[in-house]
């Protein structure tokens, strides 16, 4: 049994007191940081503490249609749309520093809003600040082509920028979700109309202000914090409005494909997953042991490309299971703000109340619980790293995204067996494979339905290779060239001569 201290985290709340001052946070449209249109506000809450952090502006349908008319104007605009490509990599080049120079303030802002551990909401704030680097590169480089024709015509490509953007980003990795989208976005020439979710709005609402800070003009970027049903539905409705970029659950994708069907906007979805670690008998085990605990666990299991489904060959399941729990025991939950800390609590009320559903579910299921079941504080929305065995495929806690850190162990014999339980799922984002045998290794990328294949490494990523999910886990690519190829459209010219 153990019990988790609360950091009041003076040092962090001081680190951000500047933004968290002065009153409710406002939406920026225009340029402009101006209340909601109704006067609406709602709280956001520290998940480590269960204490109002902020107050926060509540967007509605009046404000998303100022935002985004604010948008199209701006798309239009020659102080946008008539710079040069060499001018819009100077935006993103002065975003990625004010980025690093404000790095700890982004950080702990984030990890105050939705508990992640402050040293990987640090890295994560450091990697993201290079991709907007990336696409700075690419401003200059988005060619069209001129085509071999008889003589009587010219015919040449232009690549063009799509219009305005609807971003709709999650509370689980709000500066990751926002800056993949914005990079691109920007660098393509277009404008941005950015939702973030209600839980965890603040260091995106800060990111804005730095994007302000760097010289980019007013209405180029609008920021609109609300709910799904009010703000959410107005923006993926809108018909000025060009293209969707979500990143969320895939019961949400759903239905904004289906919406976004009605006006034919371009969608690009980063959506839910239940991916597979698997294990072959001849891997590193205590390696493989330590990044799959970390796989299912890390950011309290709040990640899309959490590896929660656990495959392990027949011959070493004992010893691998063995290991994997000693890995997860010494996973320490607690404040963010503790260097102690391997993990934060769930980012909100609503998340920790479905994560102990399906706990509670996995007992009526009759999976076995291998971890122990460890009290933890009576304040915050903390839970233990949690894995099961003796699951079988029809499970729910085997099936469905539970966003928690909550796991499934599963044998299997061979190669081929491997393949068919590992791509047993509705889902594809990820699939990691730990192996010695480099033949091995490729089949198994090769047969895996999944975006991304880690073999013997875990959630590397990196802003030239792009990321995306097969089958329900969504459509399109974020990061590399496809992310430029996601924010334009292609015309083409013929020129009678």
């Amino acid at each position: 049994m153990s019990h988790i201290e609360i950091d009041p985290a003076l040092a962090a709340l001081d680190i951000a007191k500047g933004f968290l001052s002065g009153g409710p946070k406002r939406l920026l449209i225009d340029g402009d940081w101006v209340a909601a249109r109704s006067g609406e506000t709602f709280e956001v809450i520290n998940p480590t503490t269960e204490e109002v952090l902020a107050e926060v502006a509540l967007a509605d349908a009046a404000d998303i249609d100022l935002a985004v008319e604010a948008a199209h104007r701006a798309f239009h605009d020659p102080h946008w749309a008539n710079i040069t490509p060499a001018a819009r990599a100077r935006y993103l080049l002065k975003i990625a520093d004010l980025m690093d120079e404000n790095i700890e303030e982004l950080a702990t802002l984030q990890s105050l809003e939705m508990g992640a551990v402050v040293r990987e909401t640090r890295l994560m704030t450091s990697m993201m600040s290079d991709v907007f680097r990336y696409y700075a590169g690419w401003t200059t480089k988005m060619f069209g082509h001129t085509n071999p024709s008889d003589g009587s015509v010219f015919n040449y490509t232009l690549r063009e920028p799509l219009g305005v953007v609807a971003a709709i980003i999650p509370w689980n990795g709000p500066i990751l979700a926002a800056t993949w989208k914005l990079a691109p976005a920007l660098a393509c020439g277009n404008t941005v109309v950015m939702k973030p979710a209600e839980v965890a709005p603040l260091v995106v609402l800060r990111l804005a202000e730095l994007i302000q800070e760097a010289g980019v003009p007013a209405g180029v970027v609008n920021m609109v914090p609300g709910y799904g049903k009010g703000a959410g539905e107005a923006l993926i409705n809108h018909p000025l409005v060009a293209k969707l970029a979500f990143t969320g659950s895939t019961e949400t994708g759903k239905h904004l494909m289906e919406v976004a069907s009605r006006t034919m906007k371009k969608v690009g979805l980063e959506l839910g997953g239940k991916s597979p670690t698997i294990v072959f008998d001849d891997a590193d085990l205590d390696k493989a042991a330590a990044l799959a605990a970390y796989g299912f666990a890390g950011n309290t299991g709040q990640m899309c490309v959490a590896g929660s489904r656990i495959l392990v060959q027949d011959g070493v399941y004992d010893a691998f299971a063995a290991k994997l729990t000693a890995a997860v025991g010494a996973m320490a939950p607690g404040s963010p703000f503790h260097e102690a800390s391997a993990l934060g609590p769930l980012a909100s009320k609503a998340q920790y109340d479905r994560v102990n559903g399906y706990l509670a579910l996995a007992e009526q299921e009759g999976a076995r619980r291998i971890t122990p079941d460890r009290t933890l504080s009576d304040k915050g929305y903390f839970i233990a790293p949690t894995i099961y065995a003796d699951v079988t495929p029809d499970m729910r806690i085997v099936r469905e995204e539970i966003f928690g850190p909550v796991a499934v162990l599963i044998r299997f014999t061979d190669e081929a067996d491997a393949v068919a339980k590992g791509n047993d799922t509705e889902f594809g984002l990820t699939a990691t494979v730990w192996t010695a045998e480099a033949g091995r290794a490729t089949r198994m990328a090769r047969a895996l339905k999944a975006g991304t294949v880690w073999v013997n490494t875990m959630f590397n990523l990196d802003a030239a290779s792009p990321f995306g999910g097969y089958k329900s886990s969504g459509t399109g690519r974020e990061l590399g060239p496809e992310s430029i190829d996601a924010y334009t459209q292609i015309k083409s010219v013929y020129v009678g001569l």
